[in-house]
C-alpha cells in the first residue's frame, strides 16, 4: 500500500486527486438534507468499494448471509426490513423512503429497482422539488423465495407473494399472488408453480 501511495506521489496523480476532491467539497451546500444524504449516501457508497459482497451487506445492516454486489444503492434503509440470505445484484436500487420489505432466500438481480414512491404528478403541476407535497409513498413487498431477474422494475406499493420467478425486463405493476413465473410490461402470469 505504501509502493502505491509513493507512485502516486511521484506522478502527481495524489495532488490532482486532492485538487479534485477540494473541488468538490467546495461546491458542498451545509443544509440538514445535504448532510443526511452526504453520510448516508455518499461517503457510504464511496466506503462500500472496500468490501466483499458480505461486508458490504453487514455495512448496510443487513441481515447475516445477505450479499450485496457493487453499486447497489438502498435510499432510506432505515425503512428496510430484510430477511435473511438475500442477494442483491450490481446496480440494483432499493427505495425504502416508503417502505420496503424483503422476505428471506430472496434475489434482487442487477440494475432492478425496486420502488416505493413515485413523483411523476410534480412533474405534470410544475413541482418537481424536493418534499413535493405531490410525491406519493406506498409500502412495496417481496416475499421470501423470489427471483427477481435484472434489469427489471417493481413499482411502489407492489406485493410479490413468496416463491415468484419475475423473467428479466419485466416491469411489475399491481401485485403478483406467488408461486408463478412472470414477465413483460406490464408483467404478466407466464406458469404457475407448484
Amino acid at each position: 500500500m505504501t509502493d502505491l501511495f509513493e507512485a502516486f506521489k511521484q506522478d502527481g496523480r495524489l495532488e490532482k486527486l486532492a485538487a479534485q476532491m477540494a473541488e468538490a467539497i467546495s461546491c458542498f451546500k451545509s443544509d440538514a438534507k445535504n448532510e443526511t444524504l452526504r453520510e448516508s449516501l455518499i461517503f457510504k457508497q464511496f466506503a462500500d468499494k472496500l468490501l466483499t459482497d458480505a461486508e458490504r451487506a453487514a455495512f448496510y445492516g443487513l441481515p447475516e448471509g445477505c450479499r450485496m454486489r457493487e453499486n447497489a444503492k438502498i435510499i432510506s434503509p432505515e425503512n428496510l426490513k430484510c430477511g435473511e440470505y438475500v442477494f442483491i445484484g450490481e446496480g440494483a436500487v432499493l427505495d425504502a423512503s416508503g417502505g420496503l420489505e424483503i422476505g428471506s432466500h430472496t434475489s434482487v438481480g442487477l440494475t432492478v429497482f425496486l420502488w416505493s414512491h413515485t413523483s411523476f404528478e410534480t412533474n405534470l403541476h410544475m413541482a418537481n422539488y424536493s418534499q413535493s407535497p405531490l410525491i406519493e409513498r406506498k409500502p412495496t413487498k417481496i416475499g421470501s423465495g423470489v427471483f427477481i431477474g435484472g434489469p427489471s422494475v417493481v413499482y411502489h406499493g407492489v406485493t410479490i407473494g413468496d416463491r415468484t420467478v419475475v423473467l428479466p425486463l419485466s416491469c411489475v405493476t399491481k401485485d403478483i399472488e406467488g408461486n408463478c413465473i412472470v414477465g413483460g410490461s406490464p408483467a404478466k402470469v407466464i406458469r404457475r408453480l407448484e
